[in-house]
């Protein structure tokens, strides 16, 4: 913990904005139903688009007359537990396959390079509203087939780093002394290759995160009445025709969200490459 806030003090402005925001995002995920005036689904008003002032609310009402404030909150809460879910998911399976695939290598690697080439022949969002269109727009479904969509990325990269990694002669002598397949991946090649694979964990989950918002934009993300920032621009785009700035609220909420993460990441990898901060 030290170490790292040593480092977190020698970082640049941008990275320390980056993670100010993102700890502000947690924290209003985590204690969202203590920092939220109203319920989740709560009608306050059923005047649709009050203003703060016309509502007596920090950011207004939207198309149902609930607080646009708690809503934010809430959407937080589902969208980036979500995000963090998926991609925890996606990682796991992508980096197990691909560990797998580099180091028995022969038809064990051909078979999952073929079934992972194939699916990452179809356009992302074709394929998701495709398996989310048949099987259901649950979450259970929509966490797997996201998983499994993202996964096949970590698998590219994963099996890349691996198959360097599993050349060198330290793994060699790690076979010579008997160690079996699932050591030498978990104590040969995963900690020689945790450095890019964090830094792809980040950017991985601001495409998940985008994706979950995109698909809850179309519809079929997550179901109302839960909150969702992608659903919540979709529900109250028609406001933007009147002059009225609801719909750009989680919108900002899922842009800034998204920079702040690559702040962090470009942070992260100018440290492990041994770059001077210049800011």
């Amino acid at each position: 913990m030290r170490r790292f806030w040593n480092s977190f003090k020698r970082a640049g402005l941008p990275a320390h904005i980056g993670i100010v925001i993102i700890l502000i995002y947690l924290i209003a995920a985590v204690f969202a139903p203590w920092l939220a005036p109203y319920g989740e689904s709560e009608v306050v008003d059923p005047v649709p688009w009050a203003s703060p002032s016309e509502s007596g609310t920090l950011l207004g009402l939207d198309q149902l007359g609930r607080d646009l404030y708690t809503r934010v909150l809430y959407g937080a809460r589902n969208t980036i537990a979500l995000a963090l879910g998926i991609t925890c998911l996606a990682f796991f399976m992508g980096m197990v396959a691909g560990f797998f695939a580099a180091t028995v290598g022969r038809w064990v690697d051909h078979l999952l390079s073929r079934c992972v080439d194939i699916i990452m022949a179809f356009p992302t969002l074709f394929f998701a509203l495709i398996a989310l269109s048949i099987f259901g727009t649950s979450i259970p479904v929509m966490v797997f087939v996201i998983a499994t969509l993202d996964a096949t990325r970590v698998y590219r990269i994963s099996r890349a780093l691996a198959m360097d990694i599993n050349v060198m002669e330290y793994v060699e002598v790690a076979r010579l002394r008997g160690e079996g397949l699932w050591w030498i991946m978990r104590r040969e090649i995963l900690p020689n290759t945790l450095t890019p694979l964090l830094a792809e964990f980040g950017l991985r989950f601001c495409f998940v995160f985008l994706f979950i918002s995109s698909l809850s934009f179309l519809g079929i993300g997550i179901q109302p009445p839960a909150a969702d920032w992608g659903a919540m621009v979709r529900e109250n785009g028609v406001a933007i025709t009147y002059g009225i700035f609801t719909p750009l609220v989680p919108a900002a909420a899922i842009a800034v969200l998204t920079i702040a993460v690559n702040l962090v990441v470009d942070w992260f990898l100018r440290k492990t490459a041994g770059l001077r901060e210049e800011y």
